[in-house]
């Protein structure tokens, strides 16, 4: 394996990839495939590589981020960012949400980090260029926002896959002790939460409370983050309504 610091996006946007019908098969790729070569990615702020994967069940791309490239951050444990990564895939997963691509956590070419399914998008696409058409996917991410205390969702990290798909990515800041909830997705605020979502949340609350040590969440958070979480949970079940943003901190910068 080797890293390159060239990034030749349109080669890799173009590519033949592997696509998973499902999210354990997604996994289970993530999991086994040689990782090869890899290109740093040139807008991400922490390192950040998109590398290729290979496994007999196909070839794809992956979204390696390494431990030791994260930016040290005064307000989030240092080299945690990696499992929050994976925290928030495995949320998702639990909710049945499917709003963030498989992650794992796998040793690469620059040491242990995060190993996300890179997800074909259409070019240029963000939160604002697909806001209409995608309401009720991006309603649900956020609520899902809320859940994870994500702390970082810019326009930029919704991507509307070739599939038609909306996906979630750059969820590492994310699961804070103290409310954190940076978003630019405030036009559902006042609008109280689908029924059906408060379902899968009182569904998630029950899991969390009664079997918290075999749920695969548990091993990339501290126990007073599951806390945490279990807080947030009661508090949006007791009054599903999406809250409305209070100051400029609550936008993140750059929008996108």
């Amino acid at each position: 394996m080797t890293l390159y610091s060239n990034y030749p996006d349109q080669a890799l946007v173009n590519i033949d990839t592997y696509a998973p019908a499902l999210l354990q098969d997604g996994e289970s790729f993530l999991v086994g495939a040689e990782i090869g070569d890899g290109w740093l990615h040139p807008g991400a702020s922490n390192y950040t590589f998109i590398v290729e994967l290979l496994s007999e069940q196909g070839k794809g791309l992956g979204v390696y981020k390494p431990q030791i490239g994260e930016a040290p951050l005064r307000d989030f444990p240092a080299g945690s960012l990696y499992l929050r990564e994976c925290a928030t895939y495995e949320l998702s997963k639990a909710l049945n949400w499917r709003l963030v691509p498989p992650t794992v956590v796998r040793e690469g070419e620059a040491g242990i980090g995060s190993l996300q399914l890179f997800i074909p998008n259409q070019n240029n696409s963000h939160y604002f260029t697909f806001f209409e058409e995608h309401k009720e996917e991006l309603l649900q991410l956020a609520v899902f926002d809320l859940l994870i205390n994500n702390a970082d969702r810019k326009g930029g990290h919704c991507l509307l896959g070739i599939d038609g798909k909306i996906w979630a990515i750059d969820n590492g800041l994310t699961f804070h002790l103290e409310h954190k909830l940076r978003t630019v997705i405030w036009d559902f605020a006042g609008e109280k939460i689908p029924d059906n979502l408060v379902s899968d949340m009182r569904n998630l609350h029950f899991q969390l409370i009664e079997d918290t040590e075999k749920m695969k969440i548990s091993s990339y958070l501290l126990p007073m983050e599951i806390t945490s979480l279990i807080e947030r949970l009661d508090a949006y079940i007791e009054k599903p309504e999406l809250p409305s943003p209070q100051t400029r901190r609550d936008l993140p910068w750059p929008l996108v």
